[in-house]
């Protein structure tokens, strides 16, 4: 036990009545018991263990392009947080030869060494920014480098961590590398404490998270899941992806009631709140096909990528309200016209290069309504809009490579 774990018992403690009202499982796990989650005997012992760290569904789907490219050369422990990230991980990667899925431990002391003692890994990189001190400190004390990739820092969060800047700074000097996605990310990062010959601009992996080959229609999954939920592929469908609280109801009003909206819930425990905005409205989860309704929620996991093949228009949540955004690579990839609300600052690079290639508008709340309108009206706008989109992604696509490279290099050290 060290002085961190003497802080994050009473903090525990006092936020115990927050997180408890979260159903999570895998108790266990997060206390660094995490054999049972991998075969030992199927690891080859000549391959070096390279371990990604990915927080929840965003940071695990970024992984979609690295994670097979890193199991042809090595065995890859992939690691999530959250119940979502975890069950995301074993619909993208559960089924990879070489490549093992596991709970993250929490940050006190003997969880960790519980947690690496297992998994002993050669190298550790952290997705994006997840930088718990005890796991650092003790992946620097087995000589497990340790680092960032794809590696942000948004001007929201940075505001935050300056002001705890001189507690964080030792964690930050103790990592090895960050693969940042653009200089502004590398100047926050570095202002933390990391010496800047650490820092390389690496783009950002999301570019790779999917094919921008074009689909002359559907896949079968895609079918399948409009078929199951009674949507008619031959009128238009608008789907508005991970929204937030008072999203739903806003996007329910602006989509005229002929049209056909698919509304994507961010989070699990608010697919009961998002049904009831959308009256009258068919739920993927109640396994009925939809009659005389032009309104469906996908309170499902795993689907969304899927369901944006079906759409004529993509509308990303989270940026009407507070929560700061939502990623719209992925409909971009797939050739959709993208729409956004102005709250997007934790995806502000990825929204100002699409929108300067003209394949995503940024629109206020009170302007939703008549954009909408106007796009699904013409169709060749909508078709130049999604052209631009994916020619977007495919010009900053490579990163993924470029990471694999550096992460292998630090696992034969």
């Amino acid at each position: 036990m060290n002085l961190l774990d003497l802080l994050y018992i009473p903090i525990g403690i006092v936020t115990a009545p927050l997180w408890m009202r979260k159903r999570r499982d895998g108790w266990d796990e997060r206390f660094g018991h995490v054999q049972s989650m991998f075969d030992t005997d199927s690891i080859d012992p000549s391959r070096p263990r390279v371990m990604l760290h990915a927080v929840s569904v965003g940071e695990v789907n970024a992984l979609r392009a690295l994670a097979p490219m890193l199991a042809e050369h090595a065995h890859v422990f992939i690691s999530t947080t959250t119940d979502t990230g975890l069950a995301r991980a074993r619909s993208l990667f559960g089924a990879l030869e070489h490549v093992s899925i596991v709970r993250y431990p929490l940050d006190c002391s003997w969880m960790v060494n519980r947690f690496l003692g297992m998994v002993k890994p050669d190298t550790v990189a952290l997705v994006e920014l997840e930088v718990w001190p005890n796991f650092i400190k003790l992946c620097t004390k087995r000589g497990i480098p340790v680092g960032l990739i794809n590696g942000r820092l948004s001007a929201r969060s940075f505001k935050g961590y300056r002001k705890i800047r001189a507690l964080l700074r030792p964690t930050f000097r103790r990592l090895v590398f960050a693969c940042v996605q653009d200089q502004d990310y590398a100047n926050r990062i570095g202002t933390m404490g990391m010496p800047s010959e650490r820092i390389q601009i690496s783009g950002s992996m999301k570019w790779d998270s999917i094919s921008t080959e074009s689909m002359p229609e559907p896949s079968e999954k895609a079918k399948t899941i409009a078929r199951e939920m009674g949507v008619d592929l031959d009128r238009p469908i608008v789907v508005a992806g991970t929204t937030g609280p008072t999203e739903e109801a806003l996007i329910h009003e602006s989509v005229s009631s002929d049209v056909q909206l698919i509304i994507a819930p961010r989070k699990t425990e608010r697919f009961d709140e998002a049904a009831q905005s959308v009256p009258g409205c068919v739920r993927r989860s109640s396994g009925e096909q939809g009659v005389g309704t032009n309104r469906f929620v996908l309170d499902s996991i795993g689907e969304l990528s899927s369901v944006y093949e079906l759409a004529d228009l993509v509308i990303m949540g989270r940026s009407f309200n507070d929560q700061f955004g939502s990623d719209p690579i992925e409909p971009s990839a797939l050739g959709k016209p993208v729409l956004i609300g102005p709250r997007f600052s934790d995806f502000e690079v990825s929204v100002k290069l699409l929108r300067e290639a003209g394949g995503l508008w940024v629109v206020e709340r009170d302007q939703l309504q008549c954009t909408i309108n106007e796009l699904l009206d013409d169709n060749g706008l909508r078709d130049r809009m999604g052209n631009a989109a994916r020619s977007c992604v495919t010009a900053h696509q490579g990163a993924s490579e470029r990471h694999m490279r550096v992460l292998l290099s630090r696992a034969a050290r």
